[in-house]
């Protein structure tokens, strides 16, 4: 590999001295134009960059926005794209930083940001963080925080309402025995979707069946699992809405190796519309919920906060929507039903 061009190399090469290199990098005054212009030639030429921490120990600010994730997975990907989306018209860079979680997965925001804020960041957003409570210097806005609202801007989807109508779709399609594949238990947005099911249910004058809900966490092999155990129970049912996309796809997989027929003896629902939900096999049903918005919108909110400004709002809500594609049908005996009338 090369060795990357120092400020030494770039005065030798501009014929300056290193102080010059500084100022005319920096666009301090003293430098004159043509000199200046020499040594901005000499900083193309060798690819030279000057220290994000040195220029953030001087200035205090490093025009560099952090974006804090447990993992990188699906959904954080998506905020992550919304994120880069509502930054294009700033001069703000992005960072995106997933912290180690060895020891707990309980607080690694606090050792995340005391190793960012201050050198490397100029402000933060906390996807799915699991503590609010955070000492740093920078704003702070939190997406889908675990404990929902806070003294911090937050941003999240209507996830009850979602969890409603997804629910409430299958009862209209006729099904009666309606499972749920539930995500963290930890998690607010995870908590309000089983909360939105279970409402469903009971506007639909549909009984809770406490067995037909398993919780996979989100984690591909505990879904595995309570999938199975789901749809061998002595009566299992004939829809099943999961708490997330990724549940969902596993689902699928586990019927399929059950020789369980997706939608004819299944339906499923899922929840976020990230891309594998269109692009699978068959066509996943889910809830929408606008995760690159979600980016854009704490993007913006943070740019506002970092400017000094006040955010119109401070705790936004963004609302999601049904997207029936094709793993959802009515069961088979309401088709026999409909033929013969």
């Amino acid at each position: 590999m090369a060795r990357r061009a120092t400020i030494h190399d770039v005065a030798a090469a501009a014929g300056v001295s290193v102080a010059t290199v500084s100022k005319a990098v920096n666009g301090r005054y003293g430098v004159a134009e043509e000199t200046a212009a020499r040594v901005l030639q000499a900083v193309s030429d060798l690819g030279y960059e000057s220290s994000l921490v040195a220029s953030s120990m001087r200035s205090r600010r490093t025009g560099v926005i952090g974006v804090l994730v447990a993992d990188f997975e699906p959904f954080s990907a998506e905020i992550l794209k919304g994120v880069g989306w509502g930054l294009r018209e700033t001069h703000y860079d992005l960072l995106a930083y997933s912290g180690s979680r060895q020891h707990s997965d309980q607080g690694w925001e606090r050792r995340s940001l005391s190793r960012l804020s201050g050198t490397l960041i100029d402000g933060v957003i906390m996807v799915t963080p699991t503590v609010l409570e955070v000492n740093t210097e920078v704003p702070i806005v939190a997406v889908d925080p675990h404990t929902g609202h806070a003294d911090l801007p937050t941003v999240e989807s209507d996830s009850f309402a979602g969890a409603h109508q997804a629910t409430s779709y299958l009862a209209e399609l006729g099904h009666t025995r309606i499972g749920f594949l539930a995500g963290r238990p930890d998690l607010r947005s995870s908590i309000l979707r089983e909360a939105g099911y279970r409402r469903a249910l009971s506007d639909a004058g549909l009984p809770h069946d406490p067995r037909l809900t398993r919780v996979g966490s989100y984690l591909a092999d505990a879904v595995a699992v309570e999938a199975r155990i789901l749809l061998e129970t002595d009566r299992p049912p004939t829809a099943v809405f999961a708490a997330n996309d990724v549940s969902a796809l596993g689902l699928i997989r586990v019927a399929e190796q059950l020789g369980i027929r997706v939608p004819d003896d299944l339906s499923v629902i899922g929840f976020d519309d990230i891309p594998d939900a269109s692009q699978s096999a068959i066509p996943l049903t889910t809830v929408r919920q606008p995760m690159q918005r979600l980016g854009a919108t704490a993007a913006a909110m943070l740019v506002a906060l970092m400017s000094g400004q006040t955010p119109e709002q401070t705790h936004v809500e963004l609302p999601t929507r049904l997207v029936p594609r094709a793993t959802t049908a009515p069961p088979r005996g309401a088709v026999a039903a409909r033929t013969i009338v």
